[in-house]
């Protein structure tokens, strides 16, 4: 099914192919444990010598189908879900890197995503560098040591709108024998593919345009299938050595292009158990069924607020990367030719103070501390998310205070841009 259909056949047909007098629709498997006859075929299951479903914590069908569409929608040959965007992005790192090691970051990422590394991991004993994404690859190359065992970025960051060189990153990880991270969250994999511009591994926050419709909190992970654990195998020893946990079995040797997500299940989500639930699972199929069909929405109607802001004089600042004046107008047409995602950042004149009666002012989009579902929303960090920053602080981690950020949602253009109006003329 990956190699013969289009994106759009993907997000409706991909992952759930039921056989004779079976449901159409994907069921959802609502239950902790599975049957088997003998004593045996469950030890074969602990074993990882056969494969099957015995706990729901490390596998279930129905979130196994949504992980399989997901892959075949970033051309990947496997994934995992997870309970949310933050355990994919910890497991995805955590899967390669133990206590001693190291790896390098963008500093243009989530803010949950930069204080779970840069101050939970570092608990953890593993440490990180943040290097600016748009310094030279000399500059990035810097920051890596002998210990240094993944590169990792935002293709879209959350919220500064800045697009990854994914294709330079992916020069400089493989250059040091490293994988490229990259979380795919903002433009789907129906405006933009990693693994084809050199990345390694992608997650997703599913939360967002996945899910599509604030429902469900989840994550993904997959797994391109590319990186040569063997050939860098002193860096990797979780997947190039036995693991005694498994009677001595190593990963690359019995699983080949599938150790990376069998190494996540088999042992992270085992002793973790960060899991997806199947109901969430099942919603977020839901969403994935639409994705095709709202993400050009998204970015049609959000490339008409950024012009419209552009162009009036209450509005200090615009980022999208639609605008042709854009910083990341080149990169987006690269990478994104067909759209980047609904998310609009903006700075009002008078500051802060009138960000804040601006917002208080809207009546359509909805104060809420989400982004990218069907509604749209608006976020002022300075005064939510990043609350505890100063605005010295605020502008190390590249969120302006003044910065709003405006997730167009796929109601009527026409209607958002007229409370947008009304709220500035409040």
């Amino acid at each position: 099914m990956t190699k013969r259909f289009k994106p759009e056949t993907l997000c409706v047909q991909a992952g759930w192919s039921p056989k004779k007098g079976e449901p159409r629709v994907l069921p959802i498997y609502q239950s902790t444990t599975f049957k088997y006859d003998t004593s045996e075929q469950m030890a074969r299951l602990f074993d990882l010598e056969d494969s099957g479903y015995f706990y729901t914590r490390l596998q279930n069908p129905t979130n196994d189908a949504v992980a399989a569409k997901i892959a075949a929608l970033e051309g990947g040959v496997a994934a995992m879900l997870t309970s949310s965007g933050q355990a994919a992005n910890f497991y995805a790192v955590f899967n390669i890197c133990q206590a001693g090691d190291h790896f390098v970051c963008s500093s243009c990422i989530y803010g949950g995503t930069f204080n779970l590394f840069g101050v939970t991991m570092k608990k953890l004993g593993i440490d990180v560098t943040f290097i600016n994404p748009d310094a030279s690859e000399e500059e990035i190359s810097a920051a890596f040591r002998p210990n240094t065992k993944a590169l990792f970025g935002e293709t879209i960051s959350n919220p500064t709108l800045e697009v990854l060189d994914i294709e330079k990153f992916a020069r400089i990880a493989h250059k040091h024998g490293v994988p490229l991270i990259v979380d795919n969250t903002f433009p789907t994999p129906i405006n933009c593919r990693p693994f084809e511009w050199g990345a390694d591994i992608v997650v997703h926050s599913t939360t967002k345009y996945m899910d599509g419709h604030a429902t469900s909190v989840g994550g993904c992970i997959v797994d391109s299938g590319n990186f040569d654990w063997d050939a860098h195998a002193d860096k990797f020893p979780g997947l190039c050595t036995p693991d005694e946990s498994y009677h001595g079995l190593t990963y690359t040797k019995a699983f080949g292009k599938m150790a990376y997500i069998t190494k996540a299940t088999a042992q992270l989500m085992r002793d973790l158990g960060s899991i997806q639930s199947p109901q969430n699972a099942f919603l977020l199929n839901l969403g994935l069924e639409t994705l095709h069909l709202r993400m050009p929405q998204h970015c049609k109607n959000a490339q008409a607020v950024a012009e419209y802001l552009s162009k009036n004089n209450k509005v200090a600042w615009v980022n999208y990367s639609g605008l042709p004046g854009d910083k990341y107008y080149s990169l987006a047409q690269k990478y994104m030719p067909n759209g980047s995602c609904g998310v609009v950042t903006f700075g009002l004149k008078g500051g802060r103070d009138v960000a804040i009666k601006f917002m208080d002012s809207l009546k359509l989009a909805a104060i809420v501390t989400h982004v990218a579902d069907a509604r749209t929303c608006v976020l002022h960090p300075a005064s939510h998310t990043h609350r505890q920053l100063t605005d010295e602080q605020l502008m190390e981690a590249g969120v302006r205070p003044d910065l709003i950020r405006f997730s167009v949602g796929i109601e009527n253009a026409e209607d958002i841009i007229a409370d947008i109006e009304q709220a500035l003329n409040a």
